[in-house]
């Protein structure tokens, strides 16, 4: 099931890739964006699309969920996609507050476990 998830991600992420692979001229980073179902209304999935620097799509899929969120760089090039990231949120939003870099999950379930 786990595969069949992945693979659905992957295709998704392929199809908002093909609909957006052709960005207007004068774009910034990241300032074409959408929000859209990943793989249809009921698998509750979001994605949100944003071409980078000309040179690869990035495909962030979020999954309310399980609450996590991954990453994937989809070369335009060549269609080559990579997983550049994978983070479990559920202890990012249990923070009141927190404005730095670099903490992993477990050391975020550390602090507020030691409250």
């Amino acid at each position: 099931m786990r595969t069949a998830l992945l693979g659905a991600l992957i295709g998704a992420g392929l199809a908002i890739v093909a609909v957006a692979a052709t960005p207007d001229s004068g774009e910034l980073f990241g300032q074409r964006s959408g929000c859209q179902p990943a793989v249809g209304p009921e698998s509750g999935l979001i994605a949100l699309t944003a071409t980078v620097d000309n040179r690869y799509q990035q495909v962030t899929v979020v999954d309310p969920g399980s609450r996590a969120i991954s990453v994937y760089h989809v070369e335009l090039a060549s269609g080559e996609i990579e997983l550049r990231s994978v983070r479990d949120i559920r202890w990012d939003l249990q923070m009141e507050y927190y404005n730095g870099k670099g903490l992993l999950p477990p050391e975020i379930r550390s602090m507020l476990h030691s409250r």
